[in-house]
This record gives C-alpha cells, structure tokens and sequence, in this order.
C-alpha cells in the first residue's frame, strides 16, 4: 500500500510539474510593422544612397528576405491576403471596397487568432485596408467599418489633386498620422508591457502624397538620384509586351500627365525622404521596445504590402503591376534565438506565409486552410532548400496572374489570350525582353502556366 501510494504521489507530482511548465512557458509578443506602397529600397536591401538607419539595424539582427512577394498589387486585397493566409483567388478580394469578412464570415484573421489565444490584440495605424478594420479582431484600436456588406457600393475615387503632389511638413512631422501612429503603439507597449500582445503598427508612407518634414528632403542631393533604365515619360508597354501589363494611365503620381526627368528626380527625391520619415517612426517604435525590455521575448516583423513603379516603363503607381517592381517587398524577421539572425535568405517566400510562421513562433493552435507556409525552417536556416513558388494576381483589366521561381517571372493575362510575358529573373532583372513568345522557352512557358492554374483553382 505504502509503495502504491509513493507512485501515486510520484506521478501526481510530475503530471502537476508538467501541466505547470506547459501553462507558464512564456510566450513570444509580436510587434508587426508594416508600410505602405513601399519597394525593397532600403539601405539594408542594397540602395546606397537611401537612409534607413533604424530598419537597417532591424535587418542586422533579423533574417532578411532578398525575394518576397505578394500575392496582389494593391492595398486591400494584398492586405486581405496576408492576415487571412489565403490567396487573393480564394479571398474574392480583388479591389479596394471589398469586405473579406463578408465573404467569408468563418475565417478568423491572423490578430484575431492571436487574441483568441489570450493575446491583447493591439492596432495602431493602417493594418487592413482604410475603413474595411476587422473591428472585433482587436483588444483596443478597432476602427468601426464603413459598410457591413461584400461591397462598398459608396462612390469611392482618389483625388488627383491630393495625390498627385510632394508635401513637407512642419518640425517632426509631429501632425502626420504615421507619427500619431508610432506614439499610440509606444503607449501600447508601455500599458501591456507585462503580457503577451500582438502589437500591429502600420505606417501609410511613402504612399502618395508623398510626405516628409523638409530635414528628409535635405538627407538627398536631387542631381544625384538617377532614373531607372527603362524610365518613360508616360506608362508604356514597350514593344513585345502585352498592353495590358502596363495601364495607360498612372494612379498615384503623374496622373495623366508626362513625367520630365527633372520632375522625376524631384518625386522619387520625396519618395525616398517619405520612406526616411517612415522609417524615423519605426525607429521611435523600436527604441521603447529596447528600453522597456521586451527585445529578448519579442518577435519583430516589417513588412511591405506591394511594391511601387517609379517612372520604370512610366508607370507612377502599383495597380495592375505583375513586374517584379510591383510585386517584390521587404521582409524583415526578428525573434528570439533564430539561429539564422543577421543572415539573408534568398529563398522565394510570400505574403501568405507570414501568417503560419507567426503562429508557429508563437505555439499557436494551427489554422485550417492557410495557404502559406511556415518560413520557420528559412528563420534558422536561410539557405535552407526550399522548392515554393510565389504569385501574384492582379486586376486593373483582364485578370492577371503571375508566379515567381527562383530563376522566372512568368505572367499571363486573361489566361495568355490577352498576353504573356516571360523573363530570365537572374539575366535580366529590368525585365527588359519578354521571352514568352520565343520558341526555346516554350517548354519554360507551360511548365510555368500549370503552377499558376495551382493557385488559380485554389478556393
């Protein structure tokens, strides 16, 4: 009996040690930064002339992914992507005024799972699309939407004159919402400093306008900022190429109007001292998160939702974008104990994977239907192999739909009856020739359409 009850008392006391290790194993924070309308030209991403001090020291003790893209040009749907973990041809999100949430009432999105976790879900500046919040999904800074329904069928339209324009700004810049935004997430650390949040921060610049405090335009020399070599003073699709991979009319800058190369000089200046202010309020965000000691038991992720022409092909704008300017981002991973910290993974990842490897750091309960996959294998080891495709769709015509392999581009539209375009990613990365049409690719050509009819069956 007595011997009975010492192995009682033994199991009982391991299965209590156990269940108490389980329960009190800390869990990793997440601060998400994400930008807008913002191309992989940082100083850590190879630009020698731009400074990015504080995203610069991010990347030093971050894995840094060289080729990350996203699943759609454009702020909504690419949005929409990443916190569902769903392609945009699964999501129906192919447009700004489209609610995902109404789509698809069931789907719980990435902050919300992490609140359904016991996670203070916390929002600061742009995260989903302006006025389509998921509301419920945040602990505080939920922003009421604007529609209940699929679509807002409200007349919506940018106005050329408010996008089409450089702003400075007085002092700090301490009037913009980006600024507003990193302040309200430097109070939300301070406040839940002692438990698990998933703090996401989105800064609107270097979206158009652009817009800085003058001190940044003062950071360039304007002479010395160079054009891109298949610069044009309006969009064109250069010949070869189908018309609908570069839309007549730019969206965001140069709006219907010829570009010189002087006036592009001065723009893509205020472009590059927007992403300085940008970076400045990450910068802000990143000092309190080292000063109040929470570095060491935080994952940090940056992120941009699209990438950005600026003048290459005349295009001054992303919308309709399936080059690889369109389409590229950076990406930035920081957490605890990653062995490949401070490495750059030149693996091809997207937009859909952040979701499942932020919950797989974290220990979350796995999601049905994501449709990414974990970047934790490249987080420890960046030259990992790796064989994942990346596409992207897009939308501003007939339907366009692209995949990125380790050494291709390949995009068609309207399933090739409206075009296609094939480049060598590594020969030519102006994507200068499109070889789609040349017979040697030809095989390169369909083993590349049957990975987009993948993702396009995907539901």
């Amino acid at each position: 009996m007595k011997a009975r009850t010492l192995w009682f008392l033994s199991f009982f006391t391991l299965a209590s040690t156990l269940l108490c290790s389980a329960a009190d194993k800390p869990k990793f924070n997440v601060l998400f930064l994400m930008a807008d309308d913002l191309r992989p030209e940082l100083g850590c991403y190879g630009n020698k002339l731009i400074q990015t001090p504080n995203l610069d020291k991010l990347a030093g003790r971050s894995v840094r992914f060289d080729r990350a893209y996203v699943q759609f040009p454009l702020c909504n749907p690419s949005r929409a992507s990443l916190l569902t973990g769903r392609y945009p041809t699964s999501t129906g999100v192919l447009e700004n005024t489209t609610w995902w949430g109404a789509l698809h009432p069931d789907w719980v999105s990435l902050p919300r799972h992490f609140k359904n976790n016991g996670f203070a879900a916390l929002r600061s500046g742009k995260i989903f699309h302006g006025g389509i919040d998921d509301a419920d999904a945040w602990t505080e800074g939920g922003e009421p939407r604007k529609f209940e329904g699929a679509t807002n069928t409200a007349k919506k339209g940018q106005v050329a004159a408010n996008s089409d324009r450089i702003v400075k700004l007085d002092g700090d810049g301490e009037s913009h919402n980006d600024f507003k935004a990193a302040t309200r997430a430097i109070e939300y650390l301070e406040r839940h400093k002692d438990k698990p949040f998933f703090l996401a921060c989105g800064f609107t610049k270097p979206h158009s306008p652009p817009t800085a405090p003058q001190k940044f335009f003062n950071l360039y020399d304007v002479t010395k900022i160079p054009l891109p070599p298949d610069f044009a003073a309006k969009p064109t699709a250069p010949a070869g190429f189908p018309e609908a991979s570069v839309p007549k009319r730019s969206s965001d800058l140069f709006i219907g109007r010829d570009a010189s190369e002087a006036e592009a000089r001065e723009v893509i200046r205020a472009y590059w001292a927007s992403t300085s202010f940008m970076d400045a309020q990450a910068g802000r965000v990143l000092a309190a998160l080292d000063r109040l000691g929470l570095r060491e038991k935080t994952i940090v992720l940056f992120w941009g939702d699209h990438g950005y022409h600026l003048g290459e092909k005349g295009k001054w704008s992303k919308h309709g974008s399936l080059f690889e300017i369109g389409t590229r981002v950076p990406l930035l991973i920081s957490a605890p104990g990653l062995k490949g910290s401070g490495q750059v993974s030149p693996r091809i990842v997207e937009t859909v994977d952040i979701y499942p490897t932020l919950i797989e750091l974290c220990g979350l309960p796995k999601m049905p239907g994501l449709q990414g996959d974990s970047l934790v294998p490249l987080l420890n080891n960046p030259q990992a192999a790796w064989s994942h495709p990346a596409f992207t769709v897009s939308k501003s015509g007939p339907l366009g739909l692209a995949v990125r392999t380790e050494k291709w581009r390949y995009a068609e539209y309207d399933g090739g009856k409206a075009g296609a375009m094939l480049f060598d990613a590594q020969a030519d990365p102006h994507e200068l020739k499109n070889l789609a049409t040349d017979p040697k690719h030809a095989k390169t050509v369909a083993e590349l359409k049957k990975l987009i009819e993948r993702v396009q069956n995907q539901q």
